[in-house]
């Protein structure tokens, strides 16, 4: 199922108008998990014209969002009878907030899990963390990641760990 997306732009006159309709341009997919990269900015605040200049997602596989930008993504989780399995840990240098829109995902990080369900929000500070869909069925979630910085003493604290791009 991939997710339609709806971009408005400007007029000559200044009238709101819509641009685009069609389904995300760059779907990925991976082991468990399909990608629907529906937008990013370079840069904030982003420059608003009568249409987007660029296509503003990419087909590469890059997890976290533009330095000084955002990303926004619709994510499908398989369930493991469906071929679905548990993402790496992973940690990106961003605000993420992950909205479960169909199914359920279990949000595990180091040193605890929790179920999300439909409806749930999740606010990801840069913190290490992997996604399952441990249910029969499959789940949504609609991710936004935001460019951040760490402060100087979390910085420290996880020196030497990988980012994910």
């Amino acid at each position: 199922m991939t997710t339609r997306r709806i971009v408005t732009g400007h007029a000559g006159d200044g009238r709101s108008i819509i641009v685009q309709d069609a389904p995300v341009p760059h779907v990925r997919t991976l082991p468990g998990a399909v990608f629907d990269e529906v937008w990013s900015t370079g840069q904030a605040p982003d420059p608003l014209g009568l249409a987007p200049l660029d296509e503003p997602t990419s087909a590469q596989p890059v997890i976290g969002p533009p330095a000084g930008g955002s990303v926004i993504r619709v994510i499908d989780f398989l369930p493991a009878g469906a071929g679905g399995v548990r993402s790496p840990m992973h940690r990106t240098r961003s605000i993420d907030y992950g909205i479960v829109l169909a199914g359920e995902v279990v949000l595990i990080l180091s040193d605890s899990e929790t179920v999300l369900r439909a409806g749930d929000v999740v606010v990801q500070r840069g913190t290490d963390h992997a996604w399952e869909n441990r249910s029969d069925q499959p789940a949504r979630m609609a991710f936004v990641l935001i460019d951040a910085t760490f402060d100087t003493d979390l910085e420290t604290l996880i020196a030497g760990q990988e980012l994910t791009p």
